[in-house]
């Protein structure tokens, strides 16, 4: 059986590259098409990988001014020529799905959102800290862009959500239904430890739209040790409102960032996300979270049994939320336990089964047409 995988760009490395990461090492054979590829931005593993770029790789300055590119994405994946194949794997947050496939070719997507800078325009400017001039030039090509983006999930037979929460986005945007399948975490980089420090955690870039502001808020009421690791364009802002109780530690080495995990008394998470890989990396090991209750965490933190959920959305309900949790009711094992749930190997488990089950049911429609 001949496998494509198709990419957005492979020009960064988040979660949604090591989506493509698992998905090669399910089809190691599958060629990777994206649109552009830069071998710099990303771990060494993905120059073992064979992957195909489109005629966007070629653009001048194409890394440094990609934004100013987008009306060159919807041509540069509907050119790919993936007549070869019998199943296309997408994994896109945008333009992935929109590549044309064969009449019996069968394209399973799973989508990390749909196209938010589309269909969530002023939540995304807020989010990337995008300028006026380039915002006014993004919502001038904001409508053709959205016919697209409707058009092009009518490419896609099957489509996978991340959480929940996203398939509801996409019922709404897209008016289809969609297989629930997690975003995966690597349990086995996790430990339990026997140490529990007395710190509290956050681990995040440091953007406006993340709200590490109220965290601030929320334990220089409370007095209590603050450890923030990450970076970001509002480091400055925040280190300038943070009391002599919260430690700011930039980027860390993974070594050190599960370090740090496992010994947390607890995870503070003040945003909303549409999944959330960190809480599910600190209760892999072992420690509970304190989330406000919107956005992914509803799906991956059990109220009082791994962590506490806390609304409204203020510095306030924060604080309160962290007095009142008895860290020491806690039981890390079973903390780890409704991790492992989330654990890669079950993602790869439930890719393949779900794949199996299109493609029978792809067999069945072949014989009764």
């Amino acid at each position: 059986m001949k496998i494509a995988i198709v990419h957005d760009y492979l020009n960064q490395y988040g979660g949604a590259e090591r989506i493509i990461e698992i998905f090669h090492e399910m089809f190691p054979e599958a060629p990777i098409y994206t649109s552009i590829y830069d071998p710099a931005a990303l771990p060494p593993i993905f120059q073992t990988m064979d992957i195909r770029s489109s005629f966007m790789q070629r653009l001048p300055f194409v890394k440094r001014i990609l934004p100013y590119y987008l009306p060159f994405f919807p041509m540069a994946f509907e050119q790919f020529d993936l007549r070869e194949y019998e199943v296309v794997l997408s994994s896109t947050t945008a333009w992935g799905k929109g590549v044309i496939t064969s009449p019996n070719c069968v394209h399973l997507c799973y989508c990390n959102t749909p196209m938010r800078f589309a269909w969530r325009y002023h939540d995304y400017m807020q989010d990337r800290e995008i300028g006026s001039f380039t915002g006014k030039i993004l919502a001038l090509t904001l409508h053709p862009l959205r016919l697209w983006d409707a058009v092009s999930a009518n490419y896609v037979d099957y489509f996978i959500a991340n959480s929940y929460n996203i398939a509801r986005r996409i019922a709404k945007f897209y008016r289809r239904e969609s297989h629930v399948i997690h975003c995966p975490v690597d349990c086995s980089n996790y430990r339990i430890s026997d140490d529990v420090d007395e710190y509290y955690l956050i681990v995040s870039r440091l953007r406006e739209y993340k709200r590490i502001d109220l965290a601030i808020q929320a334990f220089n009421q409370l007095k209590r040790p603050l450890v923030i690791i990450g970076e970001g364009s509002d480091r400055e802002r925040l280190e300038s409102m943070a009391s002599e109780h919260i430690t700011f530690l930039g980027r860390v080495s993974d070594e050190i960032l599960q370090d740090y995990y496992a010994r947390c008394r607890a995870l503070i998470f003040p945003g909303e996300e549409d999944f959330g890989l960190t809480p599910v990396e600190v209760q892999a090991s072992g420690r509970p979270v304190i989330a406000y209750a919107r956005g992914g965490v509803l799906e991956t933190v059990q109220e009082g049994v791994t962590g506490r959920l806390f609304y409204p959305q203020t510095p306030d309900a924060l604080a309160d939320a962290v007095r009142t949790f008895d860290i020491t009711s806690v039981d890390p094992h079973a903390i780890r336990l409704h991790a492992l749930q989330f654990d890669v190997s079950h993602f790869k488990e439930k890719i393949q089964a779900y794949l199996e089950e299109c493609l029978s049911r792809n067999r069945v429609c072949s014989v009764n047409g």
